[in-house]
């Protein structure tokens, strides 16, 4: 019982330390201010000083909240008495396992860890918003971050059947090289604003909308004296269910778009007939020099 409320509390505390964080350091503005990711404080560093923004502490916040659900729902498992949080988390891991499976193929079935963690880590950046907390999939430089390790693994695997293989591929035509590397670069490029461009885009227009409803509020009521004049009247009801779609659904599609896409391009680019082919060839190599 202790052990699961240390992890409800490590689901819960890092939030609540980003929102006390985000309130004491909160510059008052008025009017709309739609900005970027506040600066908390710079690092000096030699080259270039490093600064601390708010995506940046958001990202470390979820990471230790989602750190803290996967622990506590996969406390105590057992085969006998089975808790609900067993079957949630059981039901996780089939589901995953399955995607995993349809969109690379067997060959891929250790990626399924991978592909949980960016779904859960994209997800619940994007759901910040509902806490009021600035969401670290509106930074370009958090999820292009994300873009680069995928970008590496889809290199790495595209290198399976050897480097000059990899190399070659770009002059499939030859005519065609250069829209071959070009085509090449843009992956990360296209992933990264792709994500991010959706989800600031949602931010962007939820923000602007409320601050219509209540430019409206005032022409409609701004006649009435008292409190009753400065009344946000029809701020009520309609950001709430356009936050429904950008929040939450579009947070989810676009982190389930990204791990599809990351599925894609790494099985995808992977020669796994070259690659066997390869491989044959070296256990043969070994097994004549064994005899």
């Amino acid at each position: 019982m202790a052990v699961d409320i240390c992890y409800i509390a490590m689901m819960i505390i890092p939030i609540l330390v980003a929102i006390v964080l985000k309130i004491m350091t909160a510059v008052p503005t008025e009017g709309i201010a739609i900005t970027g990711a506040q600066i908390y404080f710079t690092l000096p560093l030699p080259i270039q000083d490093l600064p601390i923004t708010e995506a940046q502490i958001n990202s470390w916040m979820v990471i230790i909240s989602v750190t803290g659900l996967c622990l506590y729902l996969t406390h105590g498992m057992c085969t006998k008495k089975l808790l609900i949080r067993q079957h949630i988390a059981e039901w996780i891991v089939e589901k995953v396992d399955r995607l995993v499976e349809d969109g690379m193929g067997s060959y891929f079935a250790g990626f399924s860890p991978f592909i949980a963690a960016m779904l859960g880590l994209s997800a619940f950046s994007s759901l910040l918003s509902l806490c009021g907390l600035f969401p670290p999939t509106s930074d370009l430089n958090v999820v292009a971050g994300w873009a680069v390790l995928v970008f590496v693994l889809i290199t790495f695997y595209k290198c399976k059947a050897g480097p000059l293989e990899y190399i070659k591929s770009f002059a499939n035509p030859v005519a065609m090289a250069p829209l071959n590397i070009i085509s090449e670069l843009a992956t990360p490029l296209s992933m990264a604003f792709r994500h991010y461009g959706n989800v600031l885009s949602g931010t962007v227009i939820s923000v602007l909308i409320a601050a219509g409803m209540q430019g409206l509020s005032r022409l409609v009521l701004g006649w009435i004296p008292g409190a009753l004049g400065d009344f946000p009247l029809f701020r009520i009801g309609l950001p709430a269910v356009l936050s429904v779609y950008f929040d939450i659904f579009s947070g989810c599609l676009q982190a389930y778009i990204f791990a599809m896409l990351t599925m894609m391009y790494v099985s995808g680019g992977f020669p796994y007939e070259a690659y066997m082919e390869r491989k044959n060839k070296r256990n043969k190599k070994k097994n004549l020099e064994v005899m």
